[in-house]
């Protein structure tokens, strides 16, 4: 019997950079925020339940807009991240509201990362045993001038081997570069890159639960799914396919990305890579 996944939207964070709610920036032609295109997406390649992490200070205006703006007959429920401590502890934070012995998805709030994405990403779910990836080129998941950072991975035979966090990473000279004090300072623009768009088969939840649990954090503040996809592809026999996509992943990390973002999308309609109207194809 083939299972349906659930996605797991992570939406806590305190979005200091864009200095307002990610999740609900209206990038969507009619308005539509973030959050509201993301799970179109993931209705629409065959995704069952989502459940969106939340904080206390923004949690309810989030939860409050799901419940106005999504269709009725959408599984979909709320998990409290009490405490910033990173993506690993939100994830764990909606264990109790999934069916853990079915594989889910995980995602950003606050990027879009088009259909051809999360049907990829739904079809190995429902289709394959391991855990996976959706690989984006670095050309493709950056917008605007401003720095970020992105997991910049490196992939044999398809295969997940290493993720390494960068930071301020941005576009310089025709290619992309890094000031983060790590080398290769320079960045091939075909680079696979992760946007936190991952794949999970039910056997991650207690190495979840040990990365948490084993985690100093008088050291390091948070515990990122990249830094624990990085360390246990070390230590453990557990594969991650990583899946390339003819999608471009935009996102709101800062103020001034919301118009070049809104131009994507709705260069996104025009070419027919989306409807024009979220959940209209649900």
């Amino acid at each position: 019997m083939v299972l349906d996944p659930s996605l797991i939207i992570l939406a806590a964070g305190r979005a200091t950079r864009y200095g307002g709610l990610k999740p609900l920036a209206p990038i969507g032609v009619h308005g539509e925020g973030v959050i509201d295109l993301i799970a179109s997406d993931a209705l629409a390649a065959g995704f069952n339940r989502i459940v969106v992490v939340v904080n206390p200070e923004t949690g309810p205006d989030i939860e409050a807009h799901v419940r106005e703006n999504w269709p009725e007959g959408v599984n979909v429920s709320f998990a409290l991240q009490h405490q910033p401590l990173g993506t690993v502890h939100a994830t764990l934070a909606a264990e109790g509201l999934l069916d853990t012995s079915v594989p889910f998805a995980i995602s950003n709030a606050d990027d879009l990362y088009g259909r051809d994405a999360l049907e990829k990403l739904g079809e190995h779910l429902r289709e394959r045993s391991t855990n996976c990836l959706i690989g984006f080129q670095l050309d493709r998941a950056l917008v605007g001038d401003l720095p970020v950072s992105r997991g910049v991975c490196n992939v044999v035979n398809g295969h997940l081997t290493d993720i390494v966090e960068r930071r301020q990473v941005y576009a310089w000279e025709g290619g992309f570069a890094s000031d983060d004090g790590l080398s290769p300072v320079l960045l091939e623009s075909d680079t696979t890159v992760s946007m936190n768009l991952w794949g999970f088969q039910p056997a991650i939840w207690p190495l979840l639960h040990h990365a948490l649990e084993s985690h100093d954090f008088d050291d390091e503040p948070e515990v990122a799914l990249s830094t624990f996809v990085g360390r246990i592809l070390h230590h453990y026999p557990m594969r991650f396919d990583v899946l390339a996509t003819s999608s471009r992943c935009v996102g709101v990390t800062h103020a001034d990305d919301l118009p070049l973002v809104q131009m994507d999308v709705r260069l996104q309609v025009e070419l027919g890579e989306r409807p024009e109207s979220a959940f209209s194809l649900i």
